[in-house]
């Protein structure tokens, strides 16, 4: 298995990248799509493409894991109510990540930043939909198909902006409160980002000592962040840390489209 510095990754590298995780962590508990920051980050160290998903995996499933376990204490997500989803995730994200793998690293290459730069987009200028707030109501099983393959799948191949599509399209498709929706989001995260993760161990594609160190900080800044988030402060949070998105895939897309 890769380590960071068998890739020419230095210390000082391996610092900045875990201060951007910590960066990422906090702002991701307060607005969301702290995911957005990651991936750019390690395209900007200069590791290969594919090994950017797999480091990025093992980082995500540290912040991933601990939202979705505390949503699930706190009774705000019930396993049995999303059985299907659970299937449909984890098989959906297996699928992308295999598809990931098999990708030429020159595709890969071009197609981050503008997977990247469009999340960084619909963030910025999309809204959420009005929350319903039946907290009682039934879940459609059918439905959960679909969002499941699909959202796995896409965060299979790349992953950024996952948790907020999950939260959007659960509004839309349940009668459903915020706070249960991010449940479900985060849950789901959670599966797709271990899924995926298992496909890219076996193919050698995580740099483990990068992928741990950024998951440590990405989980001290989300500590952080959710205390922050309960003083409020996203309003002006989430506009500048998108634009700071979408400023660094930018120059991604100038270095390998041009």
């Amino acid at each position: 298995m890769p380590f960071p510095f068998e890739l020419g990754v230095e210390p000082t590298t391996l610092l900045i990248l875990a201060l951007v995780a910590f960066t990422a962590g906090f702002i991701d508990a307060i607005a969301g799509g702290g995911g957005l920051l990651t991936i750019p980050a390690l395209l900007t160290a200069g590791l290969p493409p594919h090994l950017v998903l797999g480091t990025n995996k093992l980082c995500a499933t540290f912040g991933s894991a601990t939202a979705s376990y505390t949503f699930y204490r706190r009774q705000l997500f019930h396993p049995r109510q999303w059985r299907n989803a659970l299937i449909a995730t984890a098989i959906g994200a297996a699928i992308g990540a295999i598809i990931a793998h098999w990708l030429p690293a020159a595709w890969l290459n071009q197609m981050l930043p503008a997977v990247v730069f469009g999340c960084g987009l619909y963030l910025l200028f999309g809204k959420t939909p009005e929350t319903h707030g039946q907290q009682d109501a039934p879940v459609a099983q059918g439905r959960q198909w679909p969002q499941g393959l699909g959202l796995g799948f896409y965060d299979g191949v790349a992953g950024p902006g996952t948790g907020a599509f999950w939260t959007v399209s659960t509004l839309l498709l349940y009668p459903m409160d915020l706070v249960r929706a991010s449940g479900v989001a985060r849950s789901m995260n959670f599966v797709s980002n271990a899924m995926a993760l298992t496909v890219f161990i076996i193919a050698g594609q995580v740099a483990w000592l990068l992928g741990i160190a950024m998951g440590l900080a990405l989980m001290a800044g989300a500590f952080f962040g959710a205390r922050t988030a309960i003083r409020g402060g996203s309003k002006f949070i989430r506009p500048v840390f998108i634009l700071v998105v979408l400023a660094l895939t930018a120059r991604l897309a100038w270095q390998h489209w041009f």
